[in-house]
């Protein structure tokens, strides 16, 4: 094991990883109780998959995929925008479908364009009949609908977006996922056009970095950028200690949480992402910031960052190709772990990983790939409020 320099004494807690997660944290702790916390992060800048950069043209664009912060929570939206000045936004999103392109998350529009006008009109009337004063249903709720019509125009989308779809994202079949991803991107029984329908929803106005490096500033947060903590953290299992640089600390861990522990309960399965960014001479390239391509072989789908905020490129715009790939363990740089794979197995993978932590008092697990969970970004927010609070609690 390596030795770090760092001297334990001058901090109350370790917090593994820079995003929202341990970033979060890190804050309340030291606003609410004083406490002094060293944030590690492995890779050479902090926010996490939410991180943002100019292009050569001077657009900001997202790295690790696009990113928008939408919430119904009051707290999740006082708490952020302390931090940054939001720039309202609503993302709109296309599919393409037999070659049309059709709102996503479907809706009444989707109708018109693959049923002829009286099948459409009858259709659109039995929905709103059957689902009387809802907004939306998911897809699995079409699918296990006892109208033959309404059953048919679920079979219809579940063929040519969702199955395709989750293939590609996935590597699965739909029957093998846990039916919460499935319920992610419900079906509008409207014409309604936004993807989210959330209170709030908003990017940061100086884009997402700049929010980062606000909330990690403070005299109690130390940051140090290009550091594989886990090099330096090991286990007592008989005294359930955690150890760091072979000391005693507390540990706020925000990573993937079967490496933490050596795999020591076979390797939980993640997906990661390849992008292929591309800077384009023309102002607009498609018709909405996020076009998805269910039927198109190898990506899923293209992000036009100038419309994400709205930008302005100079005659130029920057789009950006989505590749689901496996995450490889044994790569050395550009496979992130993104999205874990939830099926009733690794759940239960997960399990063993749970309890194990919990042997450790003084080990916090916090985030998408420490809890394995597939947490939207108000989620990931509002948990982080919640752990902090946990956390004080025990001072």
């Amino acid at each position: 094991m390596k030795n770090s320099g760092i001297e334990m004494r001058e901090y109350d807690y370790i917090a593994v990883g820079a995003g929202l997660a341990g970033s979060i944290i890190a804050r309340r702790l030291a606003e609410d109780k004083g406490k002094k916390t060293l944030v590690l992060e492995r890779r050479d800048h902090i926010g996490g998959n939410t991180y943002d950069f100019r292009d050569p043209h001077g657009i900001r664009v997202q790295k690790y995929g696009p990113h928008v912060i939408h919430t119904n929570d009051e707290q999740v939206r006082r708490f952020i925008t302390r931090f940054c000045e939001p720039e309202d936004y609503r993302t709109k999103c296309e599919a393409v479908i037999n070659g049309t392109s059709t709102p996503s998350p479907f809706n009444f529009k989707t109708i018109d364009q693959f049923y002829g006008a009286e099948e459409a009109a009858a259709l659109k009337n039995r929905l709103i009949s059957y689902y009387e004063g809802r907004p939306s249903v998911t897809v699995v709720e079409l699918l296990e609908a006892e109208d033959d019509d309404i059953r048919g125009f679920a079979e219809f989308l579940f063929e040519n977006d969702y199955r395709p779809y989750t293939a590609k994202q996935w590597a699965l079949d739909p029957s093998e996922i846990d039916p919460s991803v499935l319920k992610r991107v419900p079906v509008v029984l409207s014409y309604g056009d936004t993807y989210f329908y959330d209170k709030y929803e908003f990017i940061p106005k100086n884009g997402f970095e700049e929010l980062a490096r606000s909330i990690l500033d403070h005299p109690n947060i130390e940051v140090r950028c290009k550091t594989d903590a886990l090099e330096l953290i090991s286990f007592d299992e008989a005294d359930g200690r955690v150890l760091f640089d072979n000391r005693d600390c507390r540990l706020i861990y925000t990573g993937a949480v079967d490496e933490l522990f050596q795999y020591r309960f076979g390797v939980l399965p993640y997906r990661s992402l390849h992008f292929d960014f591309r800077s384009v001479q023309q102002k607009s390239f498609q018709n909405t910031a996020i076009v998805a391509y269910p039927q198109e072989p190898g990506f899923t789908r293209i992000t036009e960052y100038t419309k994400m905020p709205y930008q302005e490129g100079g005659g130029w715009t920057c789009v950006a190709y989505e590749y689901p790939v496996p995450y490889d363990i044994r790569a050395e740089k550009g496979n992130e772990p993104y999205y874990p794979v939830l099926t009733e197995e690794s759940k239960a993978a997960y399990e063993r990983y749970r309890a194990y932590a919990e042997r450790f008092p003084g080990l916090t697990l916090c985030g998408r790939l420490a809890e394995f969970k597939y947490y939207n970004m108000d989620q990931v927010i509002l948990r982080a409020l919640e752990v902090s609070e946990e956390l004080e609690k025990r001072i």
